[in-house]
């Protein structure tokens, strides 16, 4: 039983329980050689029974610890606490993109933009080191008091062009591309998919598919055209549409052939002013009023 105040790995002096997520249990802890407050994430001793569970918190620590971007959660450190593996890292102050969307519902153009920047240069990052996140969405992604976006959990990252054999379907089917619910390789297209799902959700305020179950959603997502932003949001500007769009074409060659080209439209929407003026609907434009 971990308790506050004990020291792990004679190192690490417990601080606070955090959270509880899925995976693991969350403590703010110190880091009593490099004198910093540090996470550490340790996985539950529930899961422990399941090797999947043990290989996955292995392979995100693995992954993680490789990286050093700044909008990328570090990974400082990994071991053993009571037989349960656990990761030191980066100690990020501030909430979740999810926890942001479930108090504003959705954000400004602006704001959205800028998630949108640091997002694709942290997966070009990523995909420069030969790996697909394939669980991008607003809950493993932090969003700071300052605007700063931090990518999480990689879990079930893979290198490019692999499937490992007999894999369910990994990621949340809101986010997943046509093609990984039909059972294809990782692919970056794969990653440009879900973050144009992202960018969809920041502008709108909610996910282009929904249904009953997780098999209707993904029956939408196969079958369907991608809704247009601007049938939720009006005021949009047609290029915003536009980019969305691109990200999330049915077909991976037709997407943004990679983060980069993803995270230059995104800067070209900046640069243009006339995509950040007020935008008022045909009534109000009638009668006068806001």
């Amino acid at each position: 039983m971990i308790k506050i105040g004990d020291k792990v790995d004679e190192r690490y002096r417990i601080l606070s329980r955090v959270a509880t997520g899925g995976m693991a249990d969350i403590y703010e802890a110190n880091d009593l050689i490099m004198k910093r407050v540090v996470c550490l994430k340790i996985m539950k001793e529930s899961l422990l029974r399941d090797p999947r569970n043990v290989e996955r918190f292995a392979n995100e620590t693995a992954v993680a610890a490789s990286f050093n971007h700044p909008n990328i959660v570090r990974v400082y450190g990994r071991g053993f606490i009571e037989g349960r593996p656990y990761m030191a890292t980066e100690f990020v102050k501030g909430q979740t993109l999810r926890d942001k969307l479930n108090f504003s519902v959705n954000m400004s153009l602006s704001d959205a933009c800028e998630v949108m920047l640091q997002l694709t240069s942290a997966i070009g990052y990523i995909h420069g080191h030969g790996l697909v996140h394939r669980d991008l969405k607003p809950d493993n992604l932090f969003y700071l008091s300052d605007g700063t976006v931090k990518v999480t959990d990689f879990g079930i990252s893979i290198p490019i062009g692999t499937m490992p054999p007999g894999e369910a379907i990994q990621g949340t089917i809101y986010y997943c591309a046509p093609e990984v619910l039909m059972g294809n390789p990782a692919e970056i297209a794969n990653d440009i998919y879900s973050m144009g799902v992202v960018f969809y959700e920041l502008v709108t305020g909610q996910v282009p598919f929904e249904g009953q179950n997780p098999e209707e959603v993904a029956s939408h997502i196969v079958k369907n055209r991608f809704p247009e932003a601007t049938k939720i949001m009006p005021s949009l500007p047609q290029s915003v549409n536009k980019v969305i769009a691109t990200a999330c074409r049915k077909h991976p060659s037709e997407r943004y052939i990679n983060a980069d080209e993803f995270h230059a439209a995104i800067e070209s929407l900046i640069s243009n002013r006339d995509n950040f003026k007020e935008r008022r609907g045909f009534l109000s434009r009638l009668f006068g009023f806001k």
